[in-house]
């Protein structure tokens, strides 16, 4: 297709401006859909960084609807993925006037697994009256529901511990074994998804499979004519997590609980059998035990020597081995038994796995409450990523709004193993200059000095006034949010909203129906988040977004990446940390009407010369340290 061609379809009188009300043309996102179809057409990979407003969605559906092949679009969560299900898709086939087929795809614990089902009401599992009143709506939902998606019946919530017992994962499912294969949700999904021209998945099943090779969804991609990646500045953390090795006690327990319940079923008379599987469930608990108090998040090697550790590590091994033994025998009488005595296997190998680790991976653990995690994880996931870029040469389409450091893609690109991709950087078309403001306050303490949090607030207080609520505060950690809230709470009239106080969710509908709260947040916050209009007109943010050091994965990439002669601040956790603060800087401008001041904490934007890397990545807007411009900001937006 001819560049003008392209542009017509997102011109004025364009088949999209027929369905969006108030559509205005934007060059970049013109730009940005020519990239992607040229990419389709000749097989090639294309990373592009498409600011805010650009509309990088339509820029790549576009070309997807009329390449006439088959195009797999994955996005950074569900949420996203049902809105470009729900939303985006359907506009732009109404558009088109296409016929193209379209299909969605998520991992197999958001379906229904009839199988389970009938296994959780066999064992009446449930005493407490919330899980029987949830078990209750699901089962009547079980009739009715064509997709078994379980997003469908809100009446349950999403965190219920019902939920885990009436879907499946990959360690229990029985796959073709199982009587109910046929009319399975997640088989019938699937078979969608083979007979549809565009497929949207989400990352986190985008990796699982390729990771694992167990959710079914690696079927699709050797028939791909193109995969677009949207949200990709997410990828290398995403891939990171699922091709590590994971064995953690929630998988032990439900393993646990599903075998007794294939024991009631086929093997009721091997009392044996099932005292060895609450024998397991006691070791997993007294490994948690010994491993000392609840969220830490450290290296194996800290603790692995330890003679506690030691003696219920060899305990657990010894009652896996024993019951591999006991289900070798057991696994003769059912399908269900037999994925068991697999199930445990598996975890068996993972724990051998995990005492014996690979060149180039860290080991480290996780506590909670109640439950760990033993986690060994790959130092650098390129190569892997790369082996999957070469086993389907198809196109290769990766946006964000955050990819670049600077004017380089080289960070993002070296991560996740792409050899010379073509790059597009496309600026936001907002007009940050004239919309918005940068207020640095002077004379801020160093983010580390005890009084950091208290100046922080002092100075945040006129800006909020000024603002007249209507303020985010992004943090890079519960305890300076929790901190700030405390001293907020006697200084300002405005609403204020506290992280964790109820959900993501609720909040920022609280927020938008109030007009002028102030909301404390965290990580979750600085990214996904869309506030338009006035409710949202100044972001706070109290320092550079650095990962923290004692984080046991970031301790062993810095430690590698000296070992080779680099220079960790430099190569990782700079340029990390500015497509974090490019995240958090996005939540201000969110629409071409947008205005807002900006304020950004850290001395050190002024006092380091890496500052300056931060501010080269952010957009072009006016700067200030003096207060009383922001003053004189608000009040010509209100004049």
């Amino acid at each position: 297709m001819a560049t003008n061609d392209w542009q017509a379809l997102l011109a004025e009188d364009g088949p999209i401006a027929s369905v969006i009300s108030g559509f205005q043309v934007r060059p970049q996102q013109q730009e940005m859909m020519q990239a992607v179809s040229e990419a389709i057409e000749t097989n090639g990979s294309v990373v592009i960084e498409a600011g805010t407003g650009v509309g990088k969605t339509f820029a790549y559906l576009l070309p997807a609807f009329l390449s006439g092949g088959k195009i797999i679009v994955s996005t950074g969560s569900k949420t996203l993925q049902d809105q470009l299900f729900l939303k985006d898709l359907p506009l732009v086939k109404k558009a088109l006037k296409s016929n193209t087929q379209v299909a969605l795809l998520k991992g197999r614990a958001n379906y229904l697994c009839k199988h389970r089902m009938r296994l959780v009401q066999m064992e009446a599992r449930f005493k407490d009256k919330a899980s029987v009143s949830h078990l209750r709506k699901i089962d009547d939902w079980a009739f009715v529901t064509e997709s078994g998606d379980v997003g469908e019946l809100t009446t349950v919530p999403r965190d219920s511990e019902v939920w885990p017992s009436v879907t499946s994962t990959t360690d229990n499912c029985l796959g073709a074994e199982c009587a109910d294969y046929q009319e399975c949700h997640v088989v019938q999904a699937r078979r969608n998804a083979q007979e549809a021209d565009i497929v949207v998945v989400n990352h986190h099943l985008f990796f699982a499979d390729l990771a694992l090779k167990e959710e079914g969804f690696g079927e699709l991609l050797p028939s791909a004519n193109a995969v677009i990646l949207d949200e990709a500045h997410q990828l290398p953390e995403i891939a990171s997590t699922f091709f590590s090795d994971v064995l953690s006690s929630r998988q032990l327990q439900e393993f646990s609980r599903d075998t007794k319940a294939e024991c009631l079923e086929s093997a009721s008379d091997m009392s044996d059998l099932r005292d060895l599987l609450s024998k397991l469930e006691k070791v997993v608990l007294d490994l948690r035990l010994a491993m000392d108090k609840p969220g830490l998040r450290e290296p194996w090697y800290k603790i692995r020597d330890k003679a506690p550790i030691q003696r219920e590590l060899q305990n657990l091994i010894d009652v896996m081995d024993e019951l591999l033994g006991q289900l070798q025998v057991a696994s003769e009488r059912s399908k269900g038994l037999q994925a068991c005595y697999e199930r445990l296997f598996i975890q068996r190998q993972r724990l051998q796995n995990f005492q014996e680790p690979k060149p180039e991976t860290v080991q480290w653990y996780e506590t909670y409450t109640r439950s760990f995690s033993l986690i060994s994880t790959p130092l650098e996931i390129a190569e892997p990523f790369r082996k999957q870029l070469t086993a389907y040469p198809c196109a290769w389409v990766l946006t964000s709004a955050t990819l670049a450091v600077g004017q380089s893609f080289d960070h993002f690109t070296q991560r996740i193993g792409l050899e010379e991709p073509k790059t597009l950087l496309l600026d936001s078309p907002f007009d940050y200059w004239n919309n918005a403001l940068l207020y640095a306050p002077p004379d801020m303490p160093e983010p580390q000095q005890h009084d950091f949090i208290p100046r922080l607030v002092e100075e945040a207080i006129p800006v909020i006034e000024a603002a007249k609520g209507r303020t985010f505060i992004l943090f890079t950690s519960y305890r300076a949010l929790n901190q700030a809230a405390e001293l907020l709470k006697s200084e300002i009239e405005y609403p204020i909203l506290v992280q964790g106080d109820t959900s993501q969710a609720e909040m920022i509908k609280q927020f938008k129906e109030l007009g002028n709260a102030v909301l404390l947040g965290t990580s979750t916050f600085w990214e996904g988040v869309d506030v338009r209009g006035d409710a949202l007109s100044c972001v706070i943010i109290d320092k550079f977004p650095f990962a923290s050091p004692g984080d046991p994965v970031l301790e062993a990439r810095i430690k590698s990446i000296r070992e080779q002669g680099g220079n960790p601040f430099g190569e990782y956790q700079l340029p990390q940390a500015v497509i974090a603060m490019k995240q958090g800087v996005g939540r201000l401008i969110r629409d071409e009407q947008d205005t807002g001041v900006l304020m950004i904490c850290d001395p050190r934007l002024r006092t380091k010369s890496y500052g300056r890397t931060f501010l080269e990545s952010l957009p072009r807007v006016p700067r200030t340290s003096k207060q009383e411009v922001v003053g004189r900001f608000f009040t010509k937006l209100e004049a």
